[in-house]
C-alpha cells in the first residue's frame, strides 16, 4: 500500500472542544471557496465573539476562491473562535507533504490541467498562479511542491492542523460521516450517510451530500433535523447546485439560516401547488428528449417514465435522442399573495425561485424586487 493510501486509512484525529454553557454553536459546511456566501450567511447569524464557529468541512475546492476563502478564515479565527473540520476537498498539504507516489502524482497533474474537474481553478492551482508557476500536463512537479511548501507555510500550516472529528460535551461535527472505525477518509467522504447511518449517542452534525439529493419528488436544501438518528445533515448545495445555498445551523437553539445570491420578491397573486412534480437529480439524470425546442424541450425520465418540460439550457450531454440533465423540477411552489420568494431565474413561462429552501416554479406577477445583500 502506498503511503498516501494508508494516511487515508489510518484513525481520523479528533478534537476534544470545550464549550461553556450559554453559548451559541453555529455550524456551516461546503463553502466550496464562496466567500460571499459565507460572509453573507455569517451576517444572517449574527455571528459574534461569544459564539463558536464550526465549518464542517469542505471549505475549499469548486468555487470561485478556495485561497481567498482560506485565508478569511484564518483571519476570523485571530478574532473569534472558530474551529474547522477537515473534510474531502480540504487535505490540500498532502500535495505537498507526501512522497513521490506515480499514481497520486498523475492524478494531481490531471487535476490540475483539468481546472478541477472543470469547476475552475483550487488553492494549489491559485498558489502556482501567484508563483507564476506554469501548469502542464509536463510541469515539474516536485517543483511545484517545492515552491508551495515555501510560499505558504501559513496557509498549510493550517490545513495540517484540522481534525477530521470535533466533539464538544454535547454535539459531534464531521464532514461526511461519524464512522472512525473505518479511517479517516471515511469520515471525509460518505455518500448518502444518513441512509446508512445508525443513531448517535451525541447530536451529530454532518456536510457532504447536498441536501436536495435526499428527496426524490421536491428540491429542498433546509436543514435536515432527524430525531431518531440524533443527525442533522446541512449542506445547502452551495456552488454545487445552480439554486443552491449555504446553511448555517444553530445549537442549542436546532434552528438555521442560510444565504443566497439571488434577489427577492414578493408574489402578487397566489398560487396553488401542482398536483404532480417531480426532481430529475445528480447521479439519476438520464432522460429521453421527446420533443425538442428553442428556449424549453419535452423530457421523459428514464428510470421512472415521469415526463416534464425543461430549458433546453439543462441538457448537460447529449447521446442521440438520450441526454443528461441539470437539476430540474416541475414543481409549483404554494403560494400566497404577499409571499416573499428568490429569484433564481425568468423565463418566458414564469420564475423559477425558492421559497424557505424549497425550489421551484411561480407562474404569476411579481412586486418589490430587492437585490441580496
Amino acid at each position: 500500500m502506498s503511503p498516501y493510501r494508508s494516511w487515508l486509512t489510518a484513525p481520523p484525529v479528533v478534537e476534544r472542544l470545550h464549550v461553556e454553557p450559554g453559548r451559541r454553536i453555529i455550524a456551516v459546511s461546503d463553502v466550496h471557496g464562496n466567500l460571499p456566501y459565507l460572509q453573507g450567511v455569517l451576517k444572517k447569524a449574527a455571528l459574534t465573539e461569544r459564539d463558536v464557529l464550526i465549518v464542517v468541512g469542505d471549505l475549499l475546492e469548486k468555487g470561485p476562491d478556495p485561497l481567498g476563502t482560506l485565508r478569511w478564515v484564518m483571519d476570523l479565527a485571530k478574532r473569534y473562535e472558530v474551529h474547522t473540520v477537515c473534510g474531502n476537498c480540504d487535505f490540500w498539504q498532502e500535495f505537498c507533504d507526501r512522497p513521490t507516489d506515480p499514481e497520486m502524482d498523475a492524478f494531481y497533474i490531471r487535476y490540475l490541467v483539468g481546472r478541477n474537474k472543470g469547476w475552475g481553478d483550487g488553492i494549489i492551482a491559485q498558489m502556482l498562479h501567484a508563483l507564476a508557476i506554469p501548469i502542464g500536463p509536463d510541469m515539474d512537479l516536485g517543483a511545484a511542491k517545492a515552491a508551495v511548501r515555501e510560499s505558504f507555510k501559513p496557509e498549510l500550516d493550517f490545513l495540517r492542523a484540522l481534525p477530521h472529528i470535533i466533539e464538544t460535551e454535547d454535539y459531534v461535527f464531521v464532514h461526511g460521516g461519524y464512522v472512525p472505525e473505518q479511517g479517516a477518509f471515511a469520515c471525509m467522504k460518505l455518500d448518502r450517510y444518513r441512509d446508512t447511518a445508525k443513531p448517535h449517542k451525541k447530536w451529530t452534525v454532518v456536510g457532504h451530500w447536498p441536501l436536495v439529493l435526499y428527496h426524490e419528488d421536491i428540491t429542498d436544501a433546509r436543514p435536515i433535523i432527524d430525531e431518531d438518528l440524533k443527525l442533522v445533515s446541512i449542506d445547502g448545495g452551495c456552488v454545487l447546485k445552480d439554486d443552491g445555498q449555504l446553511n448555517a445551523f444553530i445549537l442549542p437553539d436546532m434552528t438555521w439560516v442560510s444565504y443566497d445570491r439571488f434577489p427577492t420578491a414578493r408574489a402578487k397573486t397566489a398560487q396553488a401547488a401542482g398536483e404532480r412534480h417531480y426532481y430529475i437529480r445528480h447521479g439519476d439524470n438520464e432522460v429521453e428528449v421527446l420533443t425538442e425546442g428553442g428556449e424549453f424541450c419535452r423530457v421523459r425520465h428514464v428510470r421512472t417514465g415521469y415526463e416534464m418540460d425543461i430549458l433546453s439550457d439543462n441538457i448537460l450531454r447529449r447521446e442521440g435522442t438520450h441526454a443528461w440533465v441539470n437539476d430540474v423540477t416541475d414543481y409549483r411552489l404554494p403560494l400566497a399573495a404577499g409571499d416573499e420568494i428568490s429569484l433564481v431565474r425568468k423565463t418566458s413561462r414564469g420564475w423559477q425561485c425558492k421559497k424557505d429552501g424549497i425550489s421551484g416554479w411561480y407562474f404569476g406577477e411579481i412586486e418589490e424586487q430587492k437585490e441580496q445583500s
